[in-house]
């Protein structure tokens, strides 16, 4: 006979009833966390089922506790030595205030009477209890229990790693170990940093900063483009986590005066690695470190996963397979340059062509590619690195960056003569990259003559599916720039709603692009000595979409929200 299901009350109807939760998942979720002497709320949140926050305004409301902020208060101010650290991790609830006779205690599930009556008969003092969000508590508690430990990190539980990480020299480092691994045997910093870089990973983070400050020690990762708070180890751990990092990255930790440049790589599987390119910087209090992460997989992503519109990416296609002739990229830092460019070499990669790159660094390791770092150290620079490809008969050449005269003016020389130049600059539009170019001092009639094809790019933060639809009226989708054909013909615009899922109602990014094929009638305007103005023009009269007309089509098509265009194309 088959056991009766859980029957629904209390905090899981409400989330059903707010539709948060699926009845079926609310009633699965409340079998698995008693099954498991779990929390039903640290189940749901550890289990992405619903957001801390969410939880916490249902919960509010339905038992009629106040709601409190735990980021607004200092570990450092909360009650001290009152109950012991066991007790703490056993009930899941900590006390943040002690008035009078009574004691308040934060806890995130309002069912657990029983972790109040332990911590009162502890304590005896009489407890009352204040809601606070999940995520928030477990920090709180982290770190709380760690300022406790004399500056130790504490025990991470079961998010303890032990990572395969292997140095990369750069050349320049001079690291004193010769084994990363036990170059400081200090543990908590040690399972620390490791998994801050797994979480960076596991979150699809693009860099981590680590930052000393006067009184507090921050780390922010940066996902999809946004820079967020992931943890505040105690601030005197600040040089002993420096030093981990520089080590493992083979610098000079005796070093703290000017910045160093390292790398690291990571083994997470037998058969992924993935590298961070490491960068120190001396600030006032300290050493701020960088690692942006390089993941070999997403130079491999193809050109139909970037983004491109249909006629952007015969575009793209077209000049990629051109023998001769300049393929430039631009855009601001962090705008998907390189993973463009890598993604058209990985096209081209093919036994049959020479194909050679100048870095500055080499980002991610091309396998067939002969890839060559720029040492600006020893004199080699992007131009002398081109000098020397031309005199190895290359059939393509990527340059990192055009940053001067001399590099542009050998690179078009190649182009001229029988060799596809791929390159980037820090441009925000196709019109501008020419007068860029023509302000450096490039011959006009050079430009016109050499340059095939040129891509503005942007990323945007892609809308997760729990996005909402929105209204707006008719009036003010035509103001903002929507073509009156598609405001007529109907479409649905949708806004970041949020889920625990996703982060702010977005997941991933896409990639936004301004595709400009030089046309004779173009050209006619470089040789003229035109300006980007009238190039832009001209642009727009043979039908090239502009960054925000091409941000506008991923409105119209529900991959991204009207803030996020204003966003990456500054409000146009």
């Amino acid at each position: 006979m088959a056991a009766n299901p859980v029957q629904l009350s209390g905090l899981a109807r409400r989330l059903v009833d707010d539709k948060l939760l699926e009845e079926h998942v609310a009633r699965d979720a409340s079998e698995e966390a008693a099954k498991t002497r779990v929390p039903f709320v640290t189940h749901l949140v550890q289990n992405n089922l619903a957001s801390s926050l969410d939880v916490a305004n249902s919960a509010a409301e339905e038992f009629g506790t106040p709601l409190l902020d735990l980021t607004a208060l200092d570990p450092e101010s909360i009650p001290k030595n009152m109950i012991d650290e066991k007790l703490i991790r056993a009930n899941h609830a900590i006390p943040i205030f002690h008035r009078g006779n009574r004691l308040f205690v934060a806890v995130s599930d309002p069912t657990n009477r029983k972790g109040l009556e332990d911590i009162g008969f502890q304590t005896g003092v009489a407890t009352e209890e204040v809601l606070v969000e999940e995520n928030k508590l477990t920090a709180f508690i982290e770190t709380y229990l760690d300022s406790q430990e004399g500056g130790g990190l504490g025990d991470l539980g079961d998010d303890d790693v032990d990572l395969d990480l292997e140095a990369v020299d750069e050349g320049g480092g001079g690291g004193e170990e010769d084994d990363p691994g036990q170059a400081i045997d200090d543990t908590p910093v040690v399972r620390f940093i490791n998994k801050m870089l797994m979480d960076a990973i596991k979150s699809g983070a693009s860099d981590l900063h680590f930052e000393p400050f006067e009184k507090s020690y921050k780390v922010r990762f940066r996902t999809d483009g946004v820079l967020h708070e992931v943890a505040r180890p105690p601030v005197n751990l600040a040089p002993r986590i420096s030093a981990r990092l520089k080590v493992m990255s083979q610098m000079d930790i005796s070093e703290r005066r000017v910045p160093q440049d390292g790398r690291i790589k990571l083994k997470i599987s037998k058969s992924k690695a993935i590298d961070f390119r490491v960068n120190t910087l001396p600030v006032l209090f300290g050493e701020k470190l960088c690692l942006r992460i390089l993941d070999p997989s997403s130079a491999k992503m193809g050109i139909d996963a970037l983004g491109y519109e249909d006629e952007q990416k015969q575009l793209f296609m077209d000049a990629l397979y051109k023998p001769q002739g300049m393929f430039l990229v631009t855009g601001p830092t962090g705008s998907g340059k390189t993973v463009s460019l890598y993604t058209g070499l990985n096209i081209l990669n093919t036994p049959e062509l020479n194909i050679s790159t100048a870095e500055d660094p080499v980002e991610i390791n091309l396998e067939g590619i002969n890839q060559c770092p720029v040492n600006h150290k020893v004199g080699l620079d992007f131009s002398e690195a081109l000098r020397s490809f031309l005199r190895q008969d290359p059939d393509i050449v990527m340059v990192g960056e055009i940053r001067d005269i001399e590099t542009a003016n050998i690179a078009i020389k190649a182009a001229q003569t029988g060799h596809m130049v791929m390159s980037t600059l820090h441009t925000n539009s196709a019109p501008e990259t020419l007068t860029r170019l023509r302000n450096m001092g490039v011959p006009a009639f050079n430009l016109a003559t050499s340059i095939n094809l040129i891509v503005a790019q942007r990323l945007a933060r892609r809308l997760c599916d729990c996005k909402e639809k929105i209204d707006i009226p008719k009036s003010a989708l035509l103001e903002k720039g929507f073509a009156e054909e598609d405001v007529d013909r109907g479409f649905d615009v949708f806004a970041p709603k949020g889920c625990g899922k996703c982060s702010g109602g977005y997941k991933g990014r896409v990639g936004i692009y301004e595709v400009v094929k030089i046309t004779p009638e173009i050209s006619k305007i470089i040789m003229e000595d035109g300006n980007s103005i009238e190039i832009a023009a001209e642009c727009a009269k043979q039908g090239f979409k502009n960054i925000f007309e091409s941000a506008l089509i991923k409105v119209i098509s529900g991959l991204t929200s009207l803030e996020e265009v204003d966003r990456v194309t500054s409000g146009h």
